[in-house]
């Protein structure tokens, strides 16, 4: 489903007020991070957000990815994952594929081959099941580049992995040791097929 900017720009502020910031318009979180959805359908309207039941409920029924979920009685609200807020989820430790993938842009390759992921204020690393989903995350933060991350030899030797909702997963953590063959995914890559050479014990970098 196409959005519209107008929605994007209510999904971004709905993600702002739910993971980060719900003082932005005096919203009360519980630890679990739940919000009551009639209070933040107000206080957004209160703060000027064209906020309805109907629109929030229409955007929930088009998420590209399930971000956001209902209660069981569907009056509660809270983000799914990409919290920085110290929020308890609840999610249980699940045995990851044997690889997953990490968008990001080119530009941050220096400081990922020196330390590895890092939530970076979040709480957790997010990872996606396929390459795709990660290339559109890349593509987010300027020219983009998709690494691979050895989960299953992770989970093997003790990290805990987290599935929030499909497609998505999070580790507290990914050293460089753990990052296998990443694909530099740009036009330039692509019609060149350069190969970024990494330092002798670090991570190789591979044209995809």
């Amino acid at each position: 489903m196409v959005k519209s900017q107008s929605d994007r720009r209510l999904s971004k502020f709905i993600s702002l007020l739910l993971r980060h910031r719900p003082e932005e318009i005096g919203l009360s979180l519980d630890p679990a991070g739940w919000a009551d959805l009639d209070e933040l359908i107000a206080r957004a309207r209160e703060a000027g957000a064209p906020l309805s039941e109907d629109r929030l409920l229409r955007l929930l029924a088009g998420q590209e990815k399930p971000r956001f979920s209902l209660s069981d009685d569907g009056r509660r609200i809270r983000a799914n994952y990409g919290h920085s807020l110290d929020v308890e989820l609840g999610l249980e430790p699940t045995c990851p594929p044997d690889r997953l993938f990490h968008g990001t842009a080119r530009s941050n390759l220096p400081s990922i081959r020196r330390h590895g992921l890092e939530p970076r204020g979040r709480r957790f690393v997010h990872l996606s099941e396929d390459r795709q989903s990660a290339l559109e995350v890349g593509r987010r933060h300027g020219e983009p580049i998709v690494l691979i991350v050895r989960a299953a030899h992770m989970a093997g030797r003790g990290d805990r992995f987290y599935r929030p909702a499909p497609g998505v997963w999070l580790v507290a953590r990914v050293p460089p040791g753990s990052l296998e063959e990443p694909g530099i995914l740009s036009a330039r890559a692509r019609t060149d097929a350069r190969v970024a050479r990494p330092p002798p014990d670090g991570p190789s970098f591979l044209p995809v």
